[in-house]
């Protein structure tokens, strides 16, 4: 039924009324619900019934299996194992039979269809009326959750009315176990490239309401537990039987008369827990939502989401699809990322398998300002994972022949390197400055210092030492860092590119100051840090010296920061003869000859204008952004955001407007054309940037927080809140001016336009009417 689908434009949901084929695959991203660990894809509870463009997907942050990566040709150093999220058991899998009759969306006839997903609530509602091929109606209303306040649980009520007969329901509650991995096939970004099924059957159980399956990982060996317990609330005695596979429910229903099954899910796994321990913390997690009940973990769940919403909501004013955007871009990224210090963000969050599952410098850059300003605690914990991942770390440091430091990966579950292609993922030696920007930005904003003593510290120092080891000075006294990838992936292995050097510099002068603090203020835990790495007082004063000597080119006659030494002297793309079915260009062309040209795939100098924009002036950020718009194709999903802050920035308000948009409905559009396979959680993140750092001009470095907001010209106005040094802010902007009020906190010292104030429990809000 249907045809072309779309999606009504509401400020607090995606809805869906009819089923339309073509989109199908698309909407089971879009309706995925997760909770930073369990992940559900928006397919209905009885599967797709052998539909082709469907995907059945159930995952669980950082559970993976691993396999070797095999070259035709080797060398040393390269990447040798990969790691990638797995599709894990269907637990919430629901199958009807109708007096013998099964139902199947595509099969005998649908009607007043309707599936909605509401971000206030946390739970995805599905209703139709299905008529079966030998005349029998009923009407199906499902309800799905996973909690947000319980990491290992999620819940299915399945209702179904028989509307013009009574007769025989049959309700399967099953666990699917016989699920696989999605291909990759030509398209990198797609999936994974693995050579047979890695979850392999250990025990399945099967007791009265109860049903467990257990699984070991092929390679990685880790145990996993599918759990489930389910009720059936009827007037009449329901007779149960244990099928293969699950319980099957059958009910002498009457018309009219609601028969309702109520199923609770869990998974655990050995990533988490001793082996022993697995299977009985999954069924007891199972039983334990049994007793809480459908009703109350859904309160539970809207009680969570209201929290999150009254400090983290982003409200715009004038553009209900704009709102809706902004909303489903902030509840997905709430629901993919990791809080418990062992788990981090993919680059598709919890709604698919491209890239893997992999973790990327996405999370520092992206992700990492969104949850610092509005949960700061779980910003903390990704942290804490980096932390966590300094033994790999170093280990890796050590293949690309470092004697000193630790060097992350630029992409990985659980610390491995897992890029086999190298120049343009291990070459990417910038995420160390990456993270250390990170720890840098959560030190600006909560001034928990306690937190760099313990951990930061140690990352820190450890990452910078990677800096004196990879560079060197040339003839000219320049420090240099040669071979190495900026974040434009169309250019790799060049000399000097910028973004790196001026974030390594920005890395080792913080290094640097956060030793000099620590051995000030806390003799203790410097002494401890020092010997946990073997710290020398000499690096750091090396830091210092490459940091001031460091090699950030530039070229005056042109009057903009050149990418990279030889960026310049490149041929430029053609882009006029470049058809547009060839973008994005990664998919069309060899690398070599990509790499050969003057193109850019995504934001690289631009970026550091932002990062490090206190190091520019306006006029540079000008031509730099008139220079590096002409030659970005924008073919990666984290660039169109990142020049809509600096187009706001430079008074370039049309272009700033336009890049946003681009961003903020990336996903429900499907402008990439890849959502099917996953969101694009950094770009998500790159909508409140460009609220936040782009039409507020929100600044936070070393000067303080600082706002130079306008008002996009479609908009009515803005509000947004953050959390800065324990207090509570909220910024509102409109025709008028701005709107500063301290909602928590006793004192927050800020600047509006240049303009320096305080708020505080005697001034808890001030109007400012310059927006420029």
């Amino acid at each position: 039924m249907g045809s072309m689908i779309t999606l009504a434009a509401e400020p607090w949901c995606i809805r869906e009324r009819g089923i339309d084929p073509a989109r199908r695959f698309l909407h089971e991203t879009l309706f995925t619900l997760g909770n930073g660990y369990i992940g559900m894809r928006g397919t209905p509870e009885e599967g797709g019934h052998g539909a082709r463009d469907t995907l059945e997907g159930t995952y669980l942050n950082g559970f993976h299996d691993t396999e070797a990566i095999h070259y035709p040709e080797n060398a040393y150093g390269l990447a040798r194992v990969n790691e990638f999220m797995l599709n894990v058991p269907n637990a919430k899998r629901v199958d009807l039979f109708v007096d013998g009759e099964r139902f199947a969306p595509d099969s005998g006839k649908v009607e007043a269809y309707e599936r909605l997903l509401d971000f206030r609530t946390g739970v995805l509602r599905r209703s139709l009326e299905w008529t079966s091929n030998s005349g029998k109606r009923v009407r199906i209303v499902s309800r799905r959750l996973v909690c947000m306040g319980r990491k290992h649980v999620a819940a299915v009520e399945y209702a179904v009315t028989p509307l013009n007969f009574s007769g025989t329901l049959r309700i399967v509650s099953a666990i699917d176990a016989d699920v696989t991995n999605l291909q990759a096939g030509d398209d990198p970004r797609v999936g994974s490239a693995i050579t047979g099924p890695s979850l392999q059957l250990v025990e399945r159980r099967l007791q009265d309401t109860s049903q467990l399956v257990l699984q070991r990982t092929r390679h990685s060996g880790f145990l996993l537990a599918s759990a489930t317990d389910s009720t059936l609330a009827h007037g009449t005695e329901a007779l149960a039987s244990a099928l293969d596979g699950g319980h099957a429910f059958d009910v002498d229903a009457r018309q009219g008369r609601t028969v309702t099954l109520h199923k609770f899910i869990a998974y655990a796994s050995s990533r988490d827990m001793p082996d022993a321990e697995v299977a009985d913390f999954a069924g007891a997690e199972a039983a334990r939502a049994r007793t809480v009940g459908f009703e109350a973990l859904a309160a539970e769940q809207a009680a969570y989401l209201a929290q999150f919403w009254d400090e983290a909501d982003v409200g715009i004013e004038g553009d209900d699809a704009l709102q809706q955007g902004v909303h489903f871009n902030q509840f997905h990224l709430l629901q993919s990322v990791g809080r418990d210090g062992k788990t981090n963000i993919a680059a598709k969050g919890v709604t698919g398998e491209g890239y893997e599952g992999h973790y990327f410098w996405d999370t520092e850059i992206y992700v990492f300002p969104f949850f610092l300003f509005s949960r700061p605690e779980i910003a903390r914990a990704l942290l804490q994972y980096r932390y966590n991942g300094l033994p790999k770390a170093r280990e890796r440091a050590r293949q690309m022949a470092h004697a000193k430091g630790a060097l992350y990966p630029w992409r990985t579950i659980a610390g491995e390197e897992c890029s086999a292609y190298f120049p343009a993922g291990s070459a990417q030696y910038h995420i160390n400055a990456d993270v250390a920007y990170s720890i840098r930005l959560y030190l600006l904003a909560t001034g928990d210092f306690d937190f760099i003593a313990q951990y930061g510290a140690e990352i820190v120092l450890d990452t910078a030492r990677i800096w004196i080891g990879l560079g060197s000075y040339d003839r000219q006294g320049r420090f240099c860092i040669n071979e190495v990838t900026g974040p434009d992936e169309y250019t790799a292995l060049v000399n000097n590119n910028y973004y790196t050097n001026a974030m390594a510099r920005m890395h080792m002068t913080f290094a640097a100051d956060v030793a000099a603090r620590l051995r000030a203020e806390r003799p203790d835990d410097y002494a401890r840090v020092a010997a946990a790495i073997g710290l020398e007082p000499a690096e750091l004063d090396a830091f210092r010296a490459a940091s001031a000597a460091m090699h950030l080119p530039y070229d005056f006659d042109l009057g903009i920061h050149e990418q990279d030494d030889s960026f310049l002297s490149k041929k430029p793309w053609d882009f006029a003869a470049t058809p547009k079915e060839n973008y994005p260009l990664l998919l069309h062309y060899h690398p070599l000859v990509i790499y050969r040209h003057q193109v850019c795939k995504q934001a690289d100098v631009v970026l550091a204008l932002l990062l490090l924009s206190d190091q520019f002036a306006l006029d540079d950020k000008r031509r730099d952004f008139d220079f590096y718009e002409r030659v970005t194709t924008h073919d990666s999903s984290l660039s169109s955001c990142i020049f809509s802050v600096i187009a706001a920035e430079v008074g370039y308000r049309d272009k700033a407007y336009a890049y946003f948009m681009e961003t903020a409905r990336l996903d429900l559009d499907n402008t990439h054309g890849n959502t099917e396979y996953g969101v694009h959680t950094a770009a998500m993140a790159g909508t409140w940037l460009g609220v936040a750092y782009g039409f507020a001009g929100m600044r936070l470095d070393d000067g303080g927080l600082r706002f130079a907001p306008t008002l996009p010209g479609q908009w009515r106005g803005y509000r947004f809140k953050l959390h800065v040094h324990g207090a509570l802010l909220e910024v509102a902007v409109d025709a008028g001016g701005a709107d500063y009020r301290l909602l928590q906190g006793e004192r927050l010292a800020l600047a509006h336009r240049g303009t320096a104030f305080e708020l505080n429990a005697a001034q808890k809000s001030i109007r400012m009417g310059d927006l420029a």
